[in-house]
């Protein structure tokens, strides 16, 4: 039964390494097909924001600058960037101006991570705004959609393109609400529940607290692992305990970590998050502990944030 319960779990771990990613290089296509689009689109509405507000602006040569507009003086537009400069442009030459989520230090302005979210796979006490969400690809084969029901209830599903056993075929559904939001710690609780699985389902029910900034932070969690396989009468359970942590080194790039312990063994997934503004993509390497063989699972996923910042 224990032995069951541990291969159950670690079915639910190394699903959790199924998830999360999207190249620098998707996010540059994205950037430049987002360019060509605005050079023929006709001049936007010029907004003067609040002074703690950061814009976009785009021009029609493709410059891009970080700040806010300052002044409207007839045709030319004053915009004071992050850095202190002054740019002084035509009205018509500007392509578009668009208000950005985000950090400014040291004059640099820092684009926010577009999916603070979720770690590889596990949550975070975050959560999404009512109307936004994210579509994922987890290592490749596994898509996954969560939406935000209201600003603190959110609701996702996936299901892998591929299956080899001759059972229905598998789904997940990740309900989840936050029940704590300050501006340094959140808290939320949920499930993930998988099902059709080997002829069976398992799944944890948990509580996460993440502390912290969105660029610096630690996540704490606690669950309850389940797994049932149909023809059993009896359930397999046990606790499961998750701590992870997210560091920004530079402007698009973030560490990443998120580790298990259960009863007989463990997962430690370690890597990077190179982020987009609506794309962003991890890369990492997911070692179980207690498995018997070493192994090294390789982390690959794909994310795509969509709807309200």
């Amino acid at each position: 039964m224990t032995a069951r319960l541990s291969a159950s779990t670690l079915r639910v771990g190394v699903l959790v390494v199924l998830v999360w990613c999207a190249p620098v290089c998707a996010s540059a296509a994205a950037g430049a097909s987002q360019d060509a689009r605005a050079a023929q689109a006709p001049a936007p509405a010029i907004v003067i924001p609040p002074p703690d507000v950061t814009q976009e602006l785009v021009l029609r040569d493709g410059t891009r600058a970080y700040g806010r507009v300052e002044r409207v003086e007839g045709d030319r537009v004053v915009f004071r960037t992050t850095a202190g400069g002054v740019l002084e442009v035509d009205a018509a030459g500007i392509a578009s101006l668009r208000t950005v989520q985000g950090r400014v230090i040291n004059g640099e302005f820092l684009p926010a991570d577009s999916n603070p979210t979720r770690l590889f796979f596990g949550p975070t006490g975050r959560s999404l705004p009512r109307g936004s969400g994210y579509l994922a690809v987890y290592e490749v084969v596994a898509p996954f959609v969560q939406v935000g029901i209201t600003d603190r209830i959110s609701l996702g599903a996936g299901t892998p393109l591929f299956y080899a056993d001759d059972t229905a075929h598998p789904f997940w559904i990740t309900p989840k609400v936050q029940v704590l939001a300050r501006p340094t710690t959140q808290a939320a609780v949920g499930v993930m529940h998988f099902t059709n699985v080997s002829d069976g389902y398992f799944g944890v029910a948990y509580g996460v607290v993440t502390k912290g900034s969105r660029d610096s932070a630690v996540t704490f969690g606690v669950g309850y692992a389940y797994a049932y396989d149909r023809g059993d009468s009896e359930h397999d359970s046990a606790a499961i305990a998750m701590i992870g942590g997210e560091h920004r080194v530079s402007r698009r790039v973030k560490l990443i970590t998120e580790n298990y312990v259960f009863p007989g063994g463990g997962i430690g997934t370690f890597g990077v998050r190179f982020l987009g503004d609506h794309l962003s993509a991890d890369l990492g390497l997911a070692v179980p502990i207690g498995a018997g063989d070493f192994i090294i699972v390789p982390v690959v996923n794909f994310v795509w944030r969509f709807g309200r910042e």
